[in-house]
């Protein structure tokens, strides 16, 4: 019995199946879950969720330009608000000004708007001939942020203005403007000096300087009527 059981086999493994024969079957692989985050954009999420995203964006820039450092946080996710909020509140803060007589009505919210942009734009430019590695708005980014401080002093001004004028009032106004425009030039030239070729940075730095100092002339000569 044992012995045809044996042989049985031994017939067994000479079947050989012809290519002919078609072998059905499924082979499935196991596939992590796909999740409905995958799917998950911006366009999605709600417009409060978006506007608290971008505001906490533009605060943790702001906080960049007021403790500058050597760092690409304002260059790897560039945005125009910071800037455009800065430029409008400066603007508004010097509107109405007198600045060398009372028949002279200073500067007003669209000379100031297009000082501030036209000489980014400038600067921008002249970056970008000098051999930066950054893009267009990538510079308008950090000039617009670095305005920060300027805009904090005139804050700072308009606030000392409110009390008698005189050469005290003038000296307090004057340390001010000179610190805040220190701080907004380290600032800009902190976050944009490795932009620059080594032989060339004093040709980019120089525009910005002339920049951010006719913006502290314009906050340091106001005087409300």
């Amino acid at each position: 019995m044992a012995e045809a059981d044996e042989r049985t086999f031994l017939g067994l493994s000479d079947v050989s199946i012809s290519e002919d024969i078609p072998v059905e079957g499924e082979i499935t692989v196991p596939m992590s879950s796909h999740s409905q985050d995958d799917d998950y954009s911006t366009l999605d999420e709600p417009v409060k969720e978006t506007i608290i995203r971008d505001l906490k964006a533009v605060g943790k820039k702001f906080v960049h330009v007021m403790y500058p450092k050597k760092s690409n946080a304002l260059l790897r996710d560039w945005d125009l608000w910071g800037p455009l909020v800065l430029c409008v509140s400066l603007a508004l803060m010097l509107q109405g000004g007198s600045v060398d007589s009372k028949e002279d009505g200073g500067p007003q919210f669209a000379e100031v708007f297009v000082i501030v942009w036209f000489g980014a734009v400038v600067i921008t430019l002249n970056s970008k001939l000098l051999g930066g590695t950054i893009s267009f708005f990538q510079s308008l980014c950090v000039l617009g942020y670095c305005v920060l401080p300027l805009t904090v002093g005139m804050l700072v001004c308009r606030l000392v203005l409110l009390a008698s004028m005189g050469p005290i009032n003038f000296l307090i106004r004057f340390i001010v403007v000179i610190a805040m425009f220190a701080w907004s030039t380290l600032a800009s030239t902190a976050f944009l000096a490795d932009s620059q070729p080594p032989n060339r940075k004093a040709l980019a730095v120089y525009p910005i300087f002339l920049f951010y100092f006719v913006i502290s002339w314009m906050i340091l000569t106001f005087t409300p009527h």
